[in-house]
């Protein structure tokens, strides 16, 4: 167990704090922790059994990433290291506070049912206003988001960009077969542990596909955002996909997609002038065909997950065995490259 010096445990109160943090309040205050209440035991409500944390077992580190409602915090709970999401209801807004709400009760039902490699693990929660709180997984190495924004333009090993990209669309995968939509799927969702294996996380706006309905007033990231979600129209499992295309360019880049714009210029470009990010002339035309697959306009011309894992395990597993394999051939459009592998083989002999 590591030094434990930067963890302080949760003041036990007993008194009942039902009232909600001022706007001004929560956004002043050092710390969320203190609003939660703990009695020594577990806080549950009913049909809470399955998910609730015991509050006395939970430490509080220090906080290493916040979002518009929200503080991740890293801790301590029954002996393992977590990350504790913390979500405040301002009072000053009672729309947004029931939003909130349902964000996270939405939140810990799809965590709740999600086992996979791939994808974050979740742990316990807390539901108990001004604050609530989601405990997963503690990974060290961050997001992709950081780790590619510590590297050179252009510098990522192709063999890690393909190890990287088939550990994402493993999650995905499961994500679809499951019926679920991430919805925000970008770098910074994307965590890495220490042996650089991708999970995908924060799941805060997703939704089954049978109950995504409209995505009017739908607060997503625009410059990863399929151009269906952005006009609001109506969506499927292929708004994903749109994103996954712009976290592989940003895997083979190491930049931030339309850096040159603002987020909402970028939406603008890419509904009314189709735009996407320009893809680098190193890229292997095989991989730059599966790009443009997957941010097509069209949804319908996008491939599904089961598709993407295929053709980039056997990119994997060809470069893995040749190098020089991206070099001396492509795919034809029609077949994978599992199918043409044969005649490319025969072709360089």
């Amino acid at each position: 167990m590591k030094n434990f010096n930067w963890f302080k445990q949760i003041v036990a109160n007993n008194g009942k704090l039902e009232r909600r943090l001022s706007l001004g309040e929560y956004k002043r205050a050092a710390s969320w922790s203190k609003y939660i209440v703990s009695s020594g035991a577990a806080i549950k409500e009913e049909g809470e059994e399955e998910w609730s944390a015991d509050m006395s077992q939970l430490y509080i580190g220090n906080k290493f990433a916040s979002g518009r409602h929200s503080r991740i915090y890293r801790g301590i709970y029954k002996h393992s290291e977590v990350a504790i999401k913390l979500i405040s209801q301002p009072e000053e807004d009672g729309d947004l506070a029931t939003f909130l709400e349902k964000q996270f009760t939405s939140e810990v039902a799809l965590l709740l049912r999600l086992k996979h490699p791939n994808i974050i693990t979740f742990i316990a929660a807390c539901k108990k206003p001004p604050v609530f709180c989601i405990i997963t997984e503690y990974l060290p190495g961050g997001s992709l988001r950081k780790y590619l924004h510590q590297q050179e333009p252009h510098s990522v090993p192709l063999n890690l960009v393909l190890k990287l990209a088939v550990d994402i669309a493993r999650g995905m995968q499961y994500l679809h077969a499951e019926g679920i939509l991430h919805r925000d799927l970008k770098s910074e969702n994307l965590l890495l542990d220490e042996d650089m294996c991708v999970k995908v996380a924060d799941f805060g706006i997703s939704c089954l596909e049978s109950q995504c309905g409209s995505p009017k007033g739908f607060t997503g990231t625009y410059r990863w955002m399929a151009p269906e979600m952005i006009k609001e129209k109506n969506h499927t499992k292929k708004v994903d996909v749109y994103s996954f295309g712009i976290v592989l360019w940003e895997l083979l880049t190491a930049l931030t997609p339309f850096d040159d714009m603002t987020p909402e210029q970028a939406a603008f470009a890419v509904c009314q002038k189709k735009a996407r990010p320009k893809i680098p002339a190193a890229c292997p035309v095989a991989v730059r065909k599966l790009i443009k697959r997957c941010w097509a306009n069209n949804p319908h011309k996008r491939p599904q997950f089961e598709e993407i894992v295929t053709v980039l395990e056997s990119y994997s597993e060809s470069f893995e065995q040749d190098p020089d394999f991206f070099q001396s051939s492509e795919p034809h459009r029609k077949f994978t490259l599992l199918q043409c592998l044969p005649k490319c083989i025969e072709a360089n002999r």
